[in-house]
């Protein structure tokens, strides 16, 4: 198993992208650490990995609670002594217009998908370094890279997150850490549940696969990059999107 004894933080574990990386970690044998808004799913996705003989810690918290993430990383870090990766993945929307959007709109996306991305990155950056391992993986998107309509928040948080992972794998990669992000395109998570099922059909002619993505194949390529397969990449940023920008 390529994860066998690595010990992982999972943010937004409970649901899409973060339950298929949690699920897909436990199967390669790390211990999991999850971490999620939403207690109810992220107890059921941390009692389903129990049963199947993982390791797991699971606190439901806001990640963009500095205070709250803080201490869920040192409780890790008490009962498993080392932090080996971060999977940055929890992010939210809040999509509208430029001229319609509120600043509460952008500040919230902001908040979660940019801002609790550098603090979280930043408590576990120290533990790493001061054993001279580790990665951290960050969700950014092909919205970060190519933008989308009434998407100014969402688009400005995922380009950011990219800034970050060119910037902190200079900082780090000296000391030992790897740092990487992966940009999806359209994925088959419950974000879509509210979408009219023409505009899905709209976004999956517009991939050349003809397919949105599964969360596993989103979770297969960070599995991939938190392991010793991946030891020379670092600054990168994946693209899973079925050649959609082609």
């Amino acid at each position: 198993m390529r994860l066998q004894d690595n010990i992982a933080i999972i943010t937004g574990a409970a649901q899409g992208i973060g339950l298929a990386t949690a699920r897909k970690f436990a199967a390669e044998g790390a211990t999991v650490v999850l971490c999620d808004l939403h207690p109810d799913p992220l107890e059921a996705a941390a009692a389903e990995l129990r049963a199947g003989g993982a390791t797991v810690l699971a606190q439901a918290l806001n990640v963009a609670d500095r205070a709250a993430f803080n201490a869920l990383v040192q409780q890790a870090l008490q009962q498993f002594g080392r932090i080996d990766t971060l999977v940055n993945n929890a992010g939210i929307t809040r999509d509208a217009r430029l001229l319609a959007m509120t600043d509460e709109q952008f500040d919230a996306v902001i908040d979660v998908n940019l801002r609790a991305v550098y603090r979280c990155s930043q408590i576990v950056a120290g533990a790493m370094v001061a054993r001279g391992s580790g990665a951290i993986l960050n969700a950014s998107s092909v919205v970060g890279i190519y933008g989308n309509y009434g998407q100014t928040n969402y688009a400005a948080s995922k380009f950011g997150v990219i800034g970050f992972t060119k910037t902190w794998s200079r900082e780090l990669g000296p000391k030992g850490v790897r740092v990487n992000a992966v940009a999806p395109g359209f994925v088959q998570t419950p974000i879509l549940d509210t979408v009219p099922a023409k505009v899905l059909e709209t976004m999956r002619e517009r991939v050349p696969l003809r397919r949105l993505a599964q969360p596993e194949e989103i979770a297969n390529v960070y599995a991939f990059l938190a392991s010793s397969e991946a030891s020379y990449i670092n600054g990168a940023v994946i693209e899973v999107h079925g050649g959609m920008s082609l």
